[in-house]
């Protein structure tokens, strides 16, 4: 709280600007807001963790959102414009008070402690130092021993960057050596590759049973589908998708097993999928995108700058180039992401192609 000159107290930037931001997304749950996502679903968007979020839109902690999140909050609630400029103003002002230098006597916890001074006092090195003449050392340190810290100071960045380039080097090696693994594997089974975070993803291995596949099954038929086969996209692997799965393994000359494992999957998306793709191959991309847990993804067959960015905030969340466009490596992430099987949703039985007939 800061003191105004009436003797009246009034919020701070900050604070202000966190009972904004959490207006922003208590707000968008509303009948015109549409559907709220969770702070889960919201940080991963942005690209910070909930904990982070959770601090920038609680009043009570000192923690201000910096001003491209306040901008990336704006836009992924759908906050009306004019809204914007005042959280910029807020922000900018809780940031310039949070760089102020310490003052003597003052309080909070950008101040200095009591007896200190707000600009360095001490010592200049002498003039026989190469390269640092006029040099300042603490007064509260004697010689050379302030020197040396001064010295520690300056290599500092060059230690950091050491540093940086020896874990660039392990990871390479580690990704090596993944790919080599990868490479060894010679039946269409569950292997997988590997994300950033080093857990190794397997891809799941689909044959035919009278059991619901939910919305693996589903992606799978779509994407069948897309390459101009005619199945329900209802999740049950029957007949007719395993005859469809062996004629497309024969025409990508891959083994003819009629299961969907490591090989055939990455055949079902060879080209990608992204904006402009079958409508087929989009739902099933979008179905997926739907139940990952960031937050609902419309499913339309069309790749639209919603499905972009989802898939981006999507890839970013598993460590893969975020470029909006579904590739090997997304699709796997993807189908390994799933949450716990849900009921086929209503717009399967209206819009997916009926089974064909029993031979």
């Amino acid at each position: 709280m800061t003191q105004e000159p009436g003797g009246q107290d009034r919020e701070s930037a900050g604070v202000q600007l966190s009972r904004l931001l959490r207006r922003w997304w208590e707000e968008a749950g509303s009948p015109t807001g549409g559907t709220r996502p969770t702070q889960q679903a919201l940080a991963a968007r942005l690209g910070v963790d909930q904990t982070t979020l959770s601090r920038y839109l609680n009043p009570k902690h000192l923690s201000t959102a910096p001003l491209r999140v306040v901008e990336a909050l704006h836009a992924q609630l759908r906050v009306p414009a004019a809204e914007l400029e005042q959280a910029r103003a807020l922000c900018r002002t809780a940031l310039q008070a949070n760089a102020r230098p310490r003052t003597p006597g003052g309080r909070g916890e950008h101040a200095a402690p009591a007896g200190t001074a707000s600009e360095p006092d001490g010592i200049t090195v002498p003039d026989g130092v190469p390269g640092k003449q006029g040099a300042v050392v603490d007064r509260d340190t004697d010689g050379w021993q302030g020197f040396t810290r001064i010295r520690a100071r300056r290599f500092r960045p060059v230690l950091v960057a050491v540093a940086l380039v020896v874990a660039f080097a392990a990871g390479v090696a580690f990704r090596d050596r993944l790919a080599a693994q990868d490479s060894a594997a010679t039946v269409d089974g569950a292997a997988g590759a590997a994300p950033q975070s080093g857990a190794r993803y397997e891809w799941p291995l689909l044959r035919m049973g009278n059991d619901d596949k939910f919305t693996r099954g589903r992606a799978l038929q779509n994407l069948l589908n897309a390459q101009g086969y005619k199945l329900r996209a209802d999740g049950i692997f029957r007949e007719d998708t395993r005859k469809a799965v062996e004629d497309f393994q024969e025409r990508e000359e891959l083994p003819i097993d009629g299961k969907v494992g490591m090989r055939t999957w990455p055949a079902l998306v060879k080209e990608g999928v992204g904006p402009g793709s079958n409508a087929f191959a989009v739902r099933a991309v979008q179905e997926l995108l739907n139940y990952v847990g960031q937050g609902a993804t419309p499913v339309t067959g069309t790749y639209t700058s919603v499905t972009v960015q989802n898939v981006k905030t999507f890839q970013v969340s598993q460590g893969l180039h975020a470029n909006g466009r579904v590739d090997e490596d997304t699709l796997l992430a993807l189908l390994v992401k799933q949450l716990p099987p849900v009921s086929a949703p209503d717009y399967q039985r209206s819009t997916t192609p009926p089974s064909p007939a029993s031979e």
